[in-house]
């Protein structure tokens, strides 16, 4: 049976959050008795997004947050700046990230590599949520 649900990430600050034991302890439920299946998680946000990478050296998370800072500079003379400097860069970011991950399901776990996880790209250097007021970042979960 499709099982989805939909919650909240904790507030980050601006760059790469490993959130896999947040999303499982979420998701226990509906992972349960799924011997074959798919998971997706999908960020509800266009300044944050979510990807699968390294999750055993923190400065993997580092790297990538420098790394998209070089390849999308806040410098730029950006126009949409309602919500800050950090404004559209955040939504070009997420939108090279992108905003959901899909996994495999067997027998009642995801399916990662050996040193994945699930990282919550916060682009926003206020913090979480819309105008960076630290609320945190709703994302819904499907399991087919």
């Amino acid at each position: 049976m499709p099982w989805q649900k939909t919650f909240t990430l904790p507030a980050h600050t601006k760059g790469m959050h490993l959130v896999t034991s947040h999303v499982l302890k979420e998701c226990e439920e509906g992972l349960k008795g799924v011997d074959i299946g798919i998971f997706t998680l999908h960020c509800l946000h266009t300044s944050a997004g979510l990807t699968v990478n390294e999750n055993c050296d923190p400065t993997v998370r580092t790297d990538m947050d420098m790394a998209m800072d070089t390849i999308v500079p806040e410098s730029l003379p950006w126009e949409h700046t309602d919500e800050g400097p950090d404004d559209s860069v955040s939504h070009l970011k997420t939108s090279l990230i992108g905003n959901s991950v899909t996994l495999p399901i067997s027998k009642g776990s995801l399916v990662f590599g050996t040193w994945q996880g699930i990282y919550l790209a916060e682009f926003r250097h206020r913090g979480a949520g819309w105008g960076g007021r630290g609320q945190g970042r709703k994302v819904i979960a499907t399991i087919l």
